[in-house]
């Protein structure tokens, strides 16, 4: 799905500002044998940290330490979701140490093509997001050879629907007293909300709001790399149609949050979402995001449901799991690369939370 050209289509035409788009084609006697996609993303103290409820304090911090990261960054993957979505090889016609060779030679074409045309450096380069059995981890020479750190990001949350999950009760069955009177109580306070699901004419009539609402969410992450652009819910359903799907929630006639959908195989993907922080708290919306995004998933009969990074423990507490992710990061600068990883930890520092088991 996120190797398909209306996808990459979709997020060309409503990228961030500040990512530019490029793809690899890996050959073997004539024959494509391996696809890459790569992403230049300019990195900016105003894209990077974007918590302004931070102390002065923290944000004199942060501005220093945006000074060692900020710049040209090339990912060889989609930074704009979660996963490994960026890479893909005929694993039968090439092996794998000669597939990432030739990712590496266009990395470093890459890199010389961008300073001839625009006298850009590329300071930082990562290869994201692998789970903890990825065969790339047994790559280690070519990964030394390259100075990359391994780094572990927070975990990718997933949610596996058993078989047995004919409807939402069903799952509710499945939970303990504690985690099921929790799930009335979320629906309860609902139940003045309407929900329906956004066609392409709403996309484009909400259009502001919609920027609103994610802004609102996206502003209070630790860490940003990239802002989206409005219209950008819009570009991907046009692109994908009933694949995109988006769903609002209203509270008399005014639209106080969403969220989004894609639909890739047997696999129910979590995208953007937003919501009115003063909404947030009373009628649990959050959770009952959650909630609803399972019952999609059960009704439309996925296998799984990736929730994706962040809010782990309230996303455990609906039954998803943490799939541990690292990633490769190198600094081009050998004095910066030695400290790359110190300084990776300060601005995205680990989390404590306490994973819930809501399963009898």
């Amino acid at each position: 799905m996120f190797l398909q050209p209306n996808y990459l289509k979709a997020l060309e035409a409503s990228s961030p500002s500040n990512i530019s788009w490029y793809y690899v084609g890996i050959f073997k006697s004539d024959l494509l044998v391996g696809v890459a996609v790569l992403q230049r993303v300019e990195l900016y103290l105003e894209d990077i940290f974007r918590n302004y409820k931070d102390s002065c304090y923290k944000q004199k911090l942060k501005q220093f330490v945006s000074k060692f990261i900020r710049g040209n960054m090339l990912v060889v993957g989609n930074l704009m979701h979660t996963g490994q979505h960026g890479i893909h090889f005929e694993t039968d016609k090439i092996t794998q140490t000669e597939f990432l060779d030739g990712v590496a030679h266009a990395v470093e074409d890459l890199k010389t093509l961008i300073y001839k045309e625009e006298r850009k450096r590329i300071w930082i380069l990562m290869f994201k997001d692998y789970f903890m059995d990825d065969s790339i981890h047994e790559e280690r020479e070519f990964l030394e050879s390259l100075g990359l750190h391994k780094i572990v990001v927070q975990p990718n949350m997933i949610l596996e629907v058993k078989p047995h999950w004919n409807d939402i009760n069903h799952y509710l069955a499945d939970l303990n007293t504690k985690y099921r009177q929790r799930y009335k109580t979320a629906r309860k306070k609902s139940g003045n909300l309407v929900k329906r699901e956004l066609n392409a004419e709403d996309l484009q009539e909400q259009s502001d709001r919609l920027y609103e609402l994610y802004k609102n969410v996206s502003d209070n992450a630790r860490i940003n790399t990239f802002i989206l652009p409005k219209g950008h819910f819009l570009s991907l359903k046009l692109q994908l149609e009933d694949r995109f799907r988006v769903f609002g929630y209203y509270l008399d006639d005014t639209l106080i949050g969403f969220y989004t959908l894609i639909l890739n195989t047997n696999s129910l993907e979590t995208y953007f979402l937003g919501y009115d922080e003063a909404n947030q708290y009373y009628n649990q919306l959050y959770l009952n995001m959650l909630y609803d995004m399972l019952n999609f998933a059960i009704t439309h009969q996925f296998s799984t449901i990736v929730y994706a990074r962040t809010a782990m423990e309230i996303k455990s507490s609906v039954g998803a799991t943490p799939a541990k992710m690292k990633v490769y990061l190198k600094h081009t600068n050998p004095w910066m690369n030695r400290f790359l990883e110190q300084i990776f930890s300060f601005m995205n520092p680990k989390q404590i939370w306490e994973e819930r088991h809501p399963f009898k």
